[in-house]
């Protein structure tokens, strides 16, 4: 199903679907932006771009993912949990929208956003996007808006805030791993 701006819907929980591709979000969420430079040439682009797009960014941030789709597509469910055992948390999402690398050299970007579903521990969205400048520079840019789920999640909020500045922080780390290694598959 996609909504009137052309967006993946369904059980997505939030307003303002698909705004981190615009870098819009809501009133009232809580936004992230984090940039990180991470080398230069197409090379790079496009290896953090199969990264991105193949789920890898998430399992070299620690996450273990479970997916619909191999790729990121507009639609695919996925679920990324943290933690161990009986105090593993999942987080299940839907892919509101994507950008695929052009196949010609340019400026350009490649990536995806993700919409949290029932059962995330917060409501809003989060964008993992690499991009390549006209003069060659490699930058991973990540976007997120949310806030709690519930009364639950908002009573830790610090601790929530914290984990989600130690995961983006991961993030950026495993966007660094696949500049210089790429993905293995």
């Amino acid at each position: 199903m996609a909504t009137d701006n052309g967006h993946a819907a369904g059980a997505l929980n939030y307003p303002g679907i698909g705004s981190t591709e615009t870098g819009d979000a809501p009133a009232g969420y809580d936004r992230v932006l984090e940039q990180a430079f991470l080398g230069s040439g197409f090379e790079v682009y496009r290896r953090v771009a199969d990264g991105i797009l193949g789920w890898e960014l998430q399992r070299r941030a620690g996450l273990r993912v479970r997916a619909g789709s191999p790729r990121a597509v507009p639609g695919a469910h996925v679920v990324s949990g943290f933690g161990v055992g009986p105090f593993r948390l999942d987080a299940p999402c839907q892919v509101v929208w994507v950008h695929e690398p052009s196949a010609l050299d340019g400026p350009q970007s490649a990536g995806f956003g993700y919409g949290t579903l029932p059962g995330h521990p917060a409501r809003g969205e989060e964008s993992f996007e690499v991009e390549i400048s006209g003069q060659g520079e490699v930058w991973l840019r990540i976007s997120a808006f949310s806030k709690p789920a519930n009364w639950f999640y908002a009573a830790g909020g610090l601790v929530t805030r914290a984990a989600q500045r130690n995961v983006t922080s991961r993030y950026i780390e495993g966007a660094r791993s696949l500049a210089a290694e790429g993905t293995t598959q």
